[in-house]
């Protein structure tokens, strides 16, 4: 009975070792103000709630477009609360993701609304809400773009710009294949693409959410519908084939993207689409085919060339020819630059007398910011803590990156070597602060300068300040900073300007320091009362040397050790005086009587011998006098 059941075990381990794993594409739903987790129709998509990913308030919220996910709350980031505010999402493993955020407006009529601000993803620069975006049915709700996630976080930003509040609806952070998207040299891990248009040719109505699992990365394609765009025909191709994609077209293309197409007419055989961009920028165009109308049976029945803003791209194309077969999918891409205001796609027929297309998506290209230094990074959160930096100072996400809104008060370098952003300057001066200066201060190894003044910091000087070897000017002035200067200052050999006037510092002044100033630097020590020991202060008493106070204070318990032992021998010595006393005081009256009788035995012997000298003796004959 045993043996049926131990060998179906064994055939259950051994499969499963066998057995290649798979490891779902990592995929995260963020519904941005929801207190509970939410699902929603028709594909029952899972929301997680909004919890420990950010600050800002709750509210109800308006959806602006059918673009944006049928949910009903969202967060939004009063000025007050600083002018960067972050989503940090963390354990995001290493690859490739769709970074997608969508807006929203306040569902409250009091309400300043449609604010304008800036988006960020890692660091970079994405979009900018530009006004009327609330009133537009197109990809002006949202911002997607495709980026590599290597440290294991996520950071959305929102920037304000002083336009209202910025408020977010959703976020979705879902991988996809670490080759999605390649579109040749300069794309790679220093590269974003940010979606700027997505058309389904020939469809009536726009897709979005219509195929939200049709792949297993986990995306919906939201395509617009190209009724709105250049040319249409009257009656658009539409299909319900099925489609077989091409070998050479990636999997994250979902198959419902080729059921439709559009096909231009006997009147315009040229099919042309007219598109906004931005100028002076380079953007990756891919181009969708698949051939799906039924006259076409085969090769070199249908070839068509592109031209794009003027240039012909590609010659000669002949989609059954280049797929494989009919109904099977085809993708050509190329990198444009734009150095106008719109972007123009032709396709003009070789062969034939019509061209077709299924998709056409729009990309920019924008380079990644490097990002700042971590242990930088760290050292100024570690001080934003320690000061209590006011909310109005925001401090979230990169303190250099994006470039147009870098931290309050943090000023930047960029080391084109390292390909990393420093921190080279602090200003704060005047703001209020009421901590301490944290031993992480050190960190900003680059610091130049740094100006604290005017606030009411107390605590010590960290020592820890001595190591920053680049500092030149160093302003802790009219704070509450207490105890001494440290030794480590003196070893500042750059700074020119060192202010510490106005606080409750004691001591002597560093010899090093005061023999710096000699060499034209500017230092500032009055106010303090207990400081002492240069020009300008009062002159101190008698001074030691580190080593010399220990060897004071060593003495001193060798002292003390010394006495205690002395005065552990005296009381010894007198309790044994005691001792001794008391025993003879008991015994005194024996004593007495026998001091009595040894007296009158001599007087006796002394009246003998004074009557005859032949019996007289000395006392050295007698014997000495036991008791005397």
């Amino acid at each position: 009975m045993l043996r049926p059941i131990s060998l179906h075990i064994f055939l259950l381990v051994f499969l499963a070792a066998f057995t290649p794993s798979y490891q779902a594409p990592y995929a995260l739903r963020i519904s941005c103000g929801a207190r509970k987790d939410v699902h929603t129709a028709p594909t029952n998509t899972f929301w997680y709630r909004d919890f420990g990913y950010s600050g800002g308030q709750l509210a109800n919220a308006t959806r602006p477009s059918y673009i944006t996910p049928p949910l009903t709350t969202l967060r939004y980031f009063p000025l007050s609360a600083g002018p960067e505010n972050c989503y940090h999402i963390d354990r995001v493993p290493h690859g490739h993701y769709s970074v997608r955020v969508f807006f929203a407006l306040v569902k409250d009529p009091t309400f300043d609304n449609e604010p304008l601000f800036d988006v960020s993803v890692e660091g970079t620069l994405v979009y900018s809400l530009s006004s009327g975006w609330s009133n537009h049915d197109d990809e002006q709700a949202f911002v997607e773009a495709l980026v590599f996630l290597e440290d294991s976080t996520a950071s959305i930003c929102l920037h304000s710009t002083g336009h209202g509040d910025p408020a977010i609806l959703s976020i979705e952070v879902l991988q996809v294949g670490n080759n999605a998207y390649n579109f040749g040299p300069g794309w790679g891990r220093g590269t974003i693409l940010r979606t700027h248009k997505r058309l389904s040719c020939g469809a009536k109505d726009p897709k979005f959410d219509a195929d939200y699992s049709g792949n297993h990365w986990g995306g919906d394609r939201f395509w617009n519908s190209i009724t709105t765009f250049g040319q249409n025909s009257d009656k658009p191709l539409t299909t319900k084939t099925n489609i077989k994609l091409s070998p050479k077209v990636p999997n994250y293309y979902p198959e419902a993207l080729y059921q439709t197409a559009l096909v231009s007419t006997d009147n315009q055989p040229d099919l042309t689409y007219t598109l906004d961009v931005d100028s002076n920028r380079n953007y990756s165009v891919w181009l969708h085919f698949a051939e799906i109308d039924a006259t076409v049976t085969g090769e070199g029945q249908r070839v068509f060339d592109i031209i794009i803003n003027g240039d012909r791209m590609f010659e000669e194309i002949d989609i059954v020819k280049m797929s494989g077969d009919i109904n099977s999918a085809l993708v050509l891409n190329t990198t444009v630059p734009v150095s106008g205001r719109s972007l123009t796609i032709t396709l003009q027929p070789v062969k034939g007398s019509h061209t077709i297309i299924s998709a056409i998506e729009i990309f920019e290209i924008v380079r990644a910011e490097a990002k700042t230094s971590i242990d930088e990074v760290k050292a100024l959160q570690k001080l934003k803590s320690a000061l209590g930096l006011p909310l109005r100072f925001g401090w979230n996400g990169d303190p250099c990156v994006p470039q147009q809104h870098p931290w309050s008060g943090v000023d930047c370098q960029f080391d084109s070597a390292k390909i990393k952003w420093f921190i080279d300057g602090l200003g704060l001066d005047n703001q209020g602060l009421r901590g301490y200066l944290p031993d992480d201060i050190s960190k900003l190894n680059h610091l130049q300068h740094m100006n604290l003044s005017g606030n009411s910091i107390h605590g010590v000087i960290p020592s820890s300040l001595g190591k920053i070897a680049s500092l030149e000017v160093l302003d802790l002035s009219y704070n509450m900073f207490n105890g001494s200067i440290p030794e480590s200052l003196g070893g500042l050999t750059s700074v020119r300007i060192l202010n510490l006037n106005g606080n409750s510092l004691s001591g002597r002044v560093p010899a090093a320091l005061g023999a710096r100033l000699l060499h034209r630097a500017s230092f500032n020590f009055t106010d303090n009362k207990g400081l002492c020991g240069i020009p300008g202060l009062h002159t101190c008493g008698p001074h030691l040397s580190a080593g010399a106070k220990i060897g004071i204070a060593l003495g001193a318990c060798a002292g003390l050790l010394l006495i205690a032992t002395c005065l552990t021998c005296w009381w010894k010595r007198r309790q044994n005086i005691l001792r001794t006393q008391q025993i003879a005081a008991r015994g005194a009256p024996y004593a007495k009587a026998r001091t009595h009788f040894s007296r009158d035995v001599q007087l006796a012997r002394h009246n003998n011998n004074s009557g005859g000298h032949e019996h007289a003796r000395t006392a050295a004959e007698n014997g000495p006098i036991l008791l005397s």
